[in-house]
This record gives structure tokens, sequence and C-alpha cells, in this order.
């Protein structure tokens, strides 16, 4: 018996030569375009036009302006960072709260645009 366990683990240590998978062309990669509904542009309210602006834009633009306007306010806690201070301007965006946490800020962004 020990002659046949030996003839078996020497016939799985060798290894047959894998089958060369054929190459096919690589498909052409185009550039995604984003949906109509992400581009929709929107009408920011008179209190978020203050720090935005007050032409019409997608919501990832409003979004864009706001983080520029809160970076060179510095109005990100310090201990914090995921916490917004609100400033005269923001207070009215975010509902009268002096402090929101920026994932809250899509939920009191949307309530001005329009």
């Amino acid at each position: 018996m020990a002659k046949k366990t030996a003839k078996k683990a020497a016939k799985k240590a060798v290894k047959k030569p894998a089958k060369k998978a054929a190459k096919k062309a690589p498909a052409k990669k185009t550039a995604r375009k984003p949906g109509a509904g992400l581009m929709k542009p929107y009408t920011p309210s008179a209190d978020l036009a203050a720090v935005v602006g007050n032409k019409a834009m997608p919501r990832t633009e409003v979004v864009k302006k706001l983080w520029v306007y809160i970076k060179a306010n510095k109005l990100q806690d310090a201990k914090n960072k995921r916490m917004i201070n609100a400033d005269a301007k923001l207070k009215p965006i975010f509902s009268g709260k002096g402090q929101v946490s920026m994932f809250e800020m899509g939920k009191h962004l949307s309530k001005h645009l329009k």
C-alpha cells in the first residue's frame, strides 16, 4: 500500500501546464457621462445664494462652493473635522444650528435648493 500512495503523491506533485486563454481585444473605454438628474440645475434660496451665488447650478457644484466657503473661513471644528461651525451666513442654511456634521449638511442644503 505504501507504493500506491507514493505513486499517487508523485502524480499530484507533477503539475500539468495550464491552457493559455485566448486573448481578446480590450473593449474601448468611453468616458462616462453623468445622468441628467445629477446635472439638473437648481436655484438656490436667498440665504444660500449669499454663500454660493444666485446662478442656477447642479447640486454637486453647490456642495463644492459651500466647501470652498467653509475652508476659506476656517469653519471646520479644530478637534472634530466632521463638524462645521456655522457663521452668520451659514446659520440660516443650517436651520439656526450653531454646529452641524458634514453628513447632516446635505439634509439642510436640500431645503434651500429648488
